[in-house]
């Protein structure tokens, strides 16, 4: 029995196509049309009862076996009245004679008007509601994803919510893709309906007065209520799956039951209500007009309005029933308290003062928590935040995370925007635990248009540093945009100048970011494709401190650390060679380097070339002869005229990268490279210092510029 129920949808539509087959006496006909009304009803109830599109996602091939059935039943109305002098059954004779009343024209006018009301109005409203719900439910998909890997990495959310957050957007887009698709159907379906209408008009007609010698008027009256009454019976049930397709396509915006929201809604608007009624009431000045009827329905819409609007100042959270949503900037940080709502009939809590509510030594210590990072902005920069009024900087900084989780292998922690007052309104910083990093002047309704080299003309606009590179601006017109982009200027919406300069300097200090709980966090992740490999290293040869120490130093130097495996397995067989605990940390993380080189050679690699400057035999000899021992290791100890010289010369070859979008990068031998790069870090830390064994073996190696013990590196210059 079981099995058999398993298989009923199928029976079905096996018996529906044996409906365009085997004729039907007209007692079964009448059953096939009760249980099609039935069956239509049933769903037009159920997509105004539920609450989201997916709780009903079997429509779209409902809504074909539906239209099937349908179609079915015509075949089978159609053959029988053609084949049995226009009769089939109770349904049709009883529709038929309701709606012609004796008179053949006002009849069919009106069956007329039901099936054009259905294919124009209904039908083409409902495939036109799909079209572009299916359109824009796929363009939000990405952005879609970002959001629930975002909630994820910040922890708002585990991986059994993420995975069913993706499932849900998944059959999201399968489900509006199969709508637009259905809908087509329906309107299929009106087209064959007034074919079939057709047919059993003109054809009935030809057959009943070739055939029974009836007179004309007498083959007309018989085959026209048969007409009518089996386009009734084909489009009372269409009408009503056409209206259920328009309410489930239109449900993407609710929050409840179609009933639930009208009711919560209407209930939240009783000024317009009252008005609706007074409107009313002046319409009985109107000579001709029905006083009574306009009278009692004014009232009932005054009253009823004053009704709710009493209501409403009673219990005041029946006004945002409506669902509407408004945005605040806070003034404070987002993670403070909201006050907590007093229970029904108690009376809320007395807000205390300042000193009151730190008297409690608890309270104290919310004080002490420091964000990773923070931004703050002033007045005038809140619209680019506020995604109510369109503001995409969230949208942009998880993608900004996204990108930079795939290419560095670390997740940037959750960033706390909030307003100030304390900053111009036009300002903006940026903070790392709780310090101020980096600070910048945004004009919102302006754009930057970065100066080149030998602008073609000058531009009219407000002079500037562009904030991420120091490179000069100017603030322009959004009318100029297109002019400065003639004279060559690269121009910048200010959402954009926001986020370079953000992802700039979380990319300078994400060492800085990179927690203990953050590094057992990874190592936790690398143990579900290696498990081997963590137990091995985990925590008999290597620490956590030793773990995080390492990933910090290549953080520090912009080193990718995606490739955790191949870190790990270089740590193991670094401490392995030594038969001892590590003490050159150093000289484990050139290694490690060395192990990614082709990660490393990717970054500064172009064309297959990499351009550098490289170091004079002579001074590197000089440098390792400079090296010194002290608590924490070596460190190259350079005379002051020699470190002058060398800053002098850096600074000179440093410009030949200007016509390239290479990084600059200094070449050394793999035991000067940590040194040098400590020598000069604080001089240039956007310069990055590579060793010969960090470069891969396919790689050709363009020097353009050399750095000497003496002066002479500047002739060239």
């Amino acid at each position: 029995m079981k099995k058999l129920l398993s298989y009923s949808i199928v029976l079905f539509v096996l018996t529906i196509i044996l409906l365009l087959i085997i004729p039907l006496p007209a007692g079964l006909v009448d059953v096939a049309i009760i249980l099609n009304m039935s069956l239509s009803l049933m769903i037009l109830v159920i997509t105004m009862t539920i609450r989201e599109p997916l709780e009903f996602s079997i429509f779209p091939s409902l809504l074909l076996i539906t239209t099937l059935f349908r179609l079915g039943i015509n075949v089978s109305t159609t053959r029988n009245i053609l084949s049995n002098s226009g009769s089939s059954g109770q349904i049709i004779q009883a529709f038929g004679d309701f709606v012609l009343q004796g008179n053949v024209v006002v009849g069919m006018v009106i069956y007329m008007i039901i099936v054009l009301m259905q294919f124009i109005v209904i039908t083409k409203g409902a495939e036109r509601v799909s079209e572009v719900a299916a359109r824009f439910t796929l363009d939000a998909m990405p952005g879609k994803q970002m959001a629930i890997d975002a909630d994820l990495n910040s922890g708002l959310i585990d991986e059994q919510e993420a995975k069913m957050r993706r499932e849900k957007i998944q059959l999201e887009a399968d489900f509006y893709g199969s709508m637009d698709g259905a809908t087509k159907i329906v309107k299929g379906d009106s087209v064959m309906s007034l074919i079939t209408t057709a047919i059993n008009l003109i054809g009935g007609s030809i057959i009943g007065i070739v055939q029974s010698g009836d007179s004309i008027g007498e083959v007309l009256n018989t085959y026209s209520i048969a007409t009518v009454g089996d386009g009734l019976v084909g489009q009372i049930p269409s009408l009503l799956i056409s209206t259920a397709t328009g309410m489930i396509v239109t449900r993407a915006v609710s929050e409840g039951s179609l009933n639930e929201d009208v009711s919560k809604q209407f209930m939240a608007q009783p000024t317009a209500i009252m008005m609706s009624g007074v409107v009313v009431a002046i319409l009985t000045v109107i000579p001709g007009m029905p006083v009574i009827q306009l009278a009692i329905i004014s009232i009932g819409l005054v009253a009823g309005g004053y009704y709710l609007s009493r209501r409403i100042q009673a219990e005041p959270g029946l006004a945002m029933a409506g669902g509407g949503k408004a945005f605040t900037a806070p003034s404070e940080p987002r993670g403070e308290a909201a006050p907590v709502e007093a229970p029904h009939g108690e009376e809320p809590p007395k807000p205390v003062s300042e000193e009151e509510y730190f008297k409690d030594v608890n309270n104290v210590y919310t004080l002490l928590s420091v964000e990773a990072i923070e931004m703050e902005f002033g007045y005038s920069l809140i619209p680019l935040v506020d995604e109510s009024v369109g503001g995409r900087l969230i949208n942009r900084i998880i993608i900004f995370r996204r990108q930079y989780a795939q290419d560095m292998g670390f997740v940037i922690p959750s960033i706390r925007l909030r307003d100030s007052s304390g900053l111009n309104t036009n300002q903006y910083c940026i903070k790392i635990k709780g310090e101020e990093v980096a600070k910048g002047e945004i004009l919102v309704d302006y754009y930057l248009a970065l100066e080149p080299e030998n602008p073609e003309k000058e531009i009219d606009g407000i002079e500037t540093i562009e904030p991420a590179y120091g490179i000069p601006s100017r603030w322009i017109r959004p009318e100029d945009r297109e002019l400065a982009e003639i004279y060559g200027y690269t121009v910048i919406d200010p959402l954009s100048v926001l986020v370079t300069h953000l992802s700039e300097v979380v990319k300078q200090h994400a060492h800085e970011l990179i927690t203990r709980q953050e590094v057992m966090h990874l190592v936790e992740n690398t143990k579900k494709s290696s498990p081997e490999l963590i137990e091995e290293a985990f925590p008999n040869l290597i620490s956590y401190s030793l773990f995080q120490k390492v990933l910090t130093s290549l953080l520090k130097e912009s080193v990718p650390i995606k490739d955790l495996e191949t870190i790990l397995e270089t740590m193991i067989e670094t401490i392995s060679d030594t038969g001892l605990p590590v003490k050159d940390v150093d000289g484990m993380i050139e290694n490690i380097r060395a192990a990614l080189k082709r990660t490393i050679t990717r970054m500064y690699c172009e064309d297959g070339s990499m351009k550098v400057i490289t170091l004079d035999a002579e001074l590197e000899r000089t440098m390792v002869g400079c090296l010194s021992k002290g608590e924490r290791g070596y460190y190259l100890a350079l005379s002051p005229d020699v470190l002058q010289s060398l800053i002098n010369q850096i600074t000179i070859q440093l410009r030949k990268f200007s016509g390239f979008s290479q990084s600059p990068v200094i070449l050394t031998s793999q035991v000067m490279r940590v040194h040098f790069y400590r020598l000069i870090d604080q001089f240039y830390p956007n310069v990055r210092v590579l060793s010969f064994n960090e470069i891969s073996n396919n790689v050709q190696i363009q020097s353009i510029g050399s750095l000497t013990l003496d002066n002479s590196g500047q002739k060239g210059a």
